[in-house]
């Protein structure tokens, strides 16, 4: 029985979000391209996109599967008469992780020509195709993740019973990511390398080989893999909370304490909708201005919605407060990784003006902005989990029975859910990035004229930024959920332990709570050199394909012969897929090894360990890339003596060297760390049981 309507606005809201995502996707795909060599690209890169995921998804789906046996074997045989609770929430989350990149990249792949082939009519259209494309992503990413963690949870009745979703979907959506990763960035590297500086020719030059190949990693690791990774990010934040708030069920007797989160997931998604009409241009140079807007409108209606459900379910002006201090820290991350990415600020200029010396002074120059660029999101992220918890707190004392601590987490939880709130919004800024970068390509490789161009060179910058933006929110997200995590972790140990959640201390004097610190604080930093050195690798076999190609195919250079696309696209596949396994099983087993040797209160101290160094270093990939990339966008831009000059071949290094930090190694770590954190999560009862120490 129903003790609110109100119970049902997740489930509504999540069907909502589906059904405005086919809309938007039916929108998109009524425009027509009546330029044919814009539609042959087109083709070749959708073809290349669906190959290439094709391959990668039938690797994780074996991993999958095995992973799904085991865990059967290991819970639901053993705990539950066989009834699959836990494996089956895992294939459901692996699955619909996978299914949220997929429909982002099918409607990525037809959006792109249409943008590029639209901006002859104008900018309303190609900003409303490709922005509307990215929201497809955004709406099927919340909409999904909101449906399967509501409908298990309901079906389940108990959160802990999910858990293993949000490991299912951490697996697949760091597979998905580190694999599009080391995809996109092989090929980029390959075509900047042999193509801008070798050979001297336009970044989506046709005489590239390489230049499908990198096209194709635009939809496979910014569309599928990031849609993949957000849909994991959602999901396991909101078991999070909701693991956080049982405990205040349980003296309260309030139910909304556990479904809270997602009610806001809810609202968001409304403001998210209802914010979408005021993303249209009008006499705009920048197309950032109307999605800035759209995010301004969000944000407002998300802050009204927000007072509505508190002050309907969980009855305390102080959590509202606690939410309004992570929707602000939303908008702090935005305005943060805007100042250090965009070609208006000082970090920027500094790296362009400092190509001018060369790329051994644009690699130092852009790693002291990589290393700087840490410090405002970390702070922001100290403020936000400290007014949450210092709110919930203040909540804690209107209620009999809730410690300030337990209030204090709570208000965190909160905090966290108001910074998600904004999701949908932010994902499609995320989407708009690739599929402009995209028909940017197609629009130079198709011959479209210089104006027509250079109005996708103002979309295109533009995307560099909103897809710096959407990396530095999922970090930001990320880091204020660790308190939020950790909790849920060390809840869950206390209930199977039997002993008070306050009672639980991690005393780092002890010699396994100092080797687990310093293992955790260690597996971002070998996973990132994994990540890393696949791109290393598989960009070095392009770059000896695109030598080749130029070498002995006769006339390719003077633009009478086609290169061979296939032979890129081939060899970035092969070595995205064999290369992301060894990191992508990493954060799979090492929390188990910990977990089985140092027992259950070390792997708290591993995951806040692995948490911290995880999330500066992502910040410092994810910023200082961003930053890298647009140095050489300015340069090509025309200041410091613009294309072709030497601070332009300065800063195509520096771009080079940023690439597989921005789009491989550092969009992975976040994920890496949620993966630890539902792994842990899942595997508690064994520790407890099992553990050497």
């Amino acid at each position: 029985m129903l003790s609110s309507p109100l119970e049902l606005l997740a489930p509504i809201a999540g069907i909502i979000a589906l059904l405005f995502a086919i809309y938007l996707a039916w929108y998109v795909n009524r425009f027509e391209v009546e330029n044919p060599k814009m539609g042959e690209i087109q083709k070749a890169i959708r073809e290349g996109s669906k190959a290439y995921l094709k391959r990668q998804y039938k690797t994780i789906s074996i991993i999958s599967i095995i992973l799904t046996v085991i865990l059967y074997i290991a819970f639901d045989l053993q705990s539950y008469q066989g009834i699959p609770f836990v494996s089956f929430a895992f294939i459901i989350g692996a699955s619909f992780s996978l299914l949220a990149g997929y429909l982002g990249m099918d409607v990525a792949t037809r959006a792109n020509a249409k943008v590029a082939y639209s901006v002859r009519y104008g900018l309303d259209r190609p900003l409303k195709l490709a922005y509307y494309g990215g929201l497809v992503m955004g709406l099927f990413n919340v909409g999904l993740s909101l449906l399967a963690v509501t409908g298990l949870f309901y079906l389940y009745g108990s959160p802990e019973l999910i858990v293993s979703l949000g490991f299912g979907a951490s697996l697949s959506a760091l597979f998905a990511q580190l694999g599009g990763g080391i995809y996109t960035k092989a090929a980029d590297v390959g075509a900047d390398i042999v193509g801008k500086i070798e050979a001297g020719i336009p970044e989506d030059d046709p005489r590239n080989p390489a230049v499908i190949a990198d096209n194709v990693g635009d939809n496979v690791g910014d569309i599928a893999g990031r849609g993949a990774d957000l849909f994991e990010s959602m999901t396991a934040e909101n078991i999070g909370a909701m693991l956080v708030g049982v405990a205040l069920f349980l003296v309260t007797n309030n139910f909304f304490f556990v479904i809270f989160p997602l009610l806001v997931r809810a609202v968001g998604i409304f403001g998210t909708i209802l914010g979408v009409p005021f993303i249209r241009a009008r006499n705009f140079k920048d197309p950032m201005i109307p999605m800035r807007n759209g995010m301004i409108a969000t944000t407002l209606i998300v802050v009204f919605g927000l007072y509505f459900l508190v002050t309907n379910t969980i009855l305390s002006v102080n959590l509202y407060l606690a939410a309004l201090a992570g929707v602000l820290m939303s908008v702090l991350i935005f305005l943060i990784t805007d100042y250090y990415t965009s070609k208006k600020y000082r970090p920027v200029e500094e790296i362009a003006s400092s190509s001018t010396t060369g790329p051994a002074v644009n690699i130092i120059s852009g790693f002291s902005v990589s290393l700087e660029s840490t410090a405002l999101p970390v702070i922001a992220i100290i403020l936000t989990i400290l007014i949450g918890y210092y709110f919930g707190g203040l909540f804690s004392l209107e209620v009999e029975g809730i410690s300030w601590h337990e209030g204090g987490v709570y208000g965190t939880a909160v905090a966290t859910m108001g910074m998600l709130s904004v999701a949908g919004m932010i994902l499609g800024m995320d989407g708009f990035g690739p599929i402009v970068d995209n028909a940017a390509g197609i629009a130079e490789m198709s011959g479209e004229e210089k104006e027509m161009r250079d109005r996708m060179d103002a979309f295109d910058a533009a995307g560099n930024t909103t897809k710096a933006l959407t990396k530095g929110y999922a970090l930001g997200s990320a880091g204020l959920a660790a308190l939020l995590l950790f909790q849920a972790y060390l809840t869950d140990y206390a209930r199977i332990a039997g002993i008070p959640s306050l009672e639980v201390i991690v005393d780092i004097v002890r010699p396994e709570i100092i080797a687990a610190l310093f293992i955790g604080g260690l597996l971002p930093f070998i996973f990132s050199a994994y990540a890393i050195r696949a791109v290393g690798k598989a960009a070095f076999k392009v770059v000896e394909e695109v030598r080749r190609q130029f070498r002995d195919i006769p006339g390719l250079m003077e633009g009478s012969a086609k290169p061979d696309y296939s032979k890129c696209v081939d060899i970035s596949t092969l070595w995205a897929q064999k290369e992301m396994i060894i990191p992508g099983i990493m954060p799979v087993l090492v929390p188990l090894i910990v977990g089985f040797i140092f027992g259950p209160v070390a792997v708290g101290a591993f995951l806040m360990s692995a948490t911290v160094s995880g999330t500066l270093l992502a910040f410092l990939m994810n910023t200082g890339g961003a930053s890298w990339d647009n140095a050489k966008k300015l340069i090509e831009s025309g200041a410091f003596g613009g294309k072709g000059s030497e601070a332009h071949k300065a800063a195509v290094v520096g771009d080079t060297f940023g690439d597989p930090l921005k789009d491989c190694a550092g969009p992975s770590l976040h994920v890496l760390v949620k993966l630890i954190n539902t792994v842990s999560l899942t595997f508690i009862l064994f520790f407890v049981l099992y553990s050497i120490i």
